[in-house]
């Protein structure tokens, strides 16, 4: 490859933190900002200290790996994590970690409602302030929130993933607003549908499963790795000037 093009993905001597890191986008996000140089942070409610896929992932591609094990509901957590990434000059912040909870809005729960919310949106805006204050202090940085089709959408039986979603893509516009003159570069991708275990029940569902097939000009579902290419652009100095975008990766689905 010609080395001024792959230079603009080089993230050599870069400190990436990846929540939700264990397994889905997650895994490929932090696999692929490993393959581009960057060490990784990988946090995770149950993130094991020793052996794991995505610690396999980063460490064979010769970089630094550090778990972290965080419950994303957990404000307490939360505010620890973001102290503790404050601290280790995290260059890179993916907030990828997030939950969906499904029921009919006349019997959803408040308590689901607050349980995403709390993970989806509270602890994205939580690691966002602790770790952009510090980026701006250092006059860079890069944070990329993954929002969702549901930032554009209302979806059915999820208003507290519609909700949360909308909201994320809301936020990386304020923070854009506030930190791009400061050198901090906030944007989203915002996934179609992917084949991960969030979905694995609509994929299992035949009817459900040709009925999104059908809207997806793509005809097919997207890779976890199709997602973390695009989070890999922002996090690149190809983005430089890009600030508040919220990216859809959605197989054309918002075109149909």
């Amino acid at each position: 490859m010609n080395p001024e093009v792959a230079g603009l993905f080089d993230l050599t001597g870069r400190t990436a933190a990846v929540t939700g890191a264990g397994r889905g986008i997650g895994l490929a996000v932090a696999r692929l900002l490993a393959s581009a140089g960057a060490d990784v942070v990988g946090i995770g409610s149950s993130m094991p200290e020793g052996p794991s896929a995505v610690r396999t992932a980063v460490e064979g591609r010769g970089r630094v790996f550090t778990p972290v094990r965080t419950d994303l509901a957990d404000p307490h957590q939360v505010a620890e994590l973001g102290a503790l990434l404050a601290g280790r000059e995290v260059d890179v912040l993916v907030n990828n970690g997030g939950t969906i909870r499904r029921a009919p809005a006349a019997e959803h729960s408040d308590a689901d409602f607050d349980h995403v919310l709390a993970v989806n949106l509270r602890a994205t805006w939580t690691l966002s302030r602790e770790v952009g204050r510090a980026m701006l202090a250092r006059g860079t940085g890069r944070i990329v929130n993954i929002a969702s089709m549901l930032s554009f959408q209302g979806g059915v039986t999820v208003p507290g993933y519609t909700a949360s979603k909308s909201a994320v893509a809301g936020l990386t516009k304020a923070l854009a607003n506030e930190w791009a003159h400061r050198g901090v570069n906030v944007n989203a991708v915002a996934p179609g549908y992917v084949a991960t275990d969030n979905t694995a029940a609509l994929r299992a569902d035949p009817d459900r499963n040709r009925s999104i097939l059908d809207r997806i000009p793509a005809g097919r579902w997207a890779d976890p790795d199709d997602i973390a290419g695009a989070v890999l652009f922002l996090c690149s100095r190809a983005a430089d000037y890009v600030h508040g975008a919220v990216l859809p990766v959605d197989g054309g689905w918002l075109a149909r």
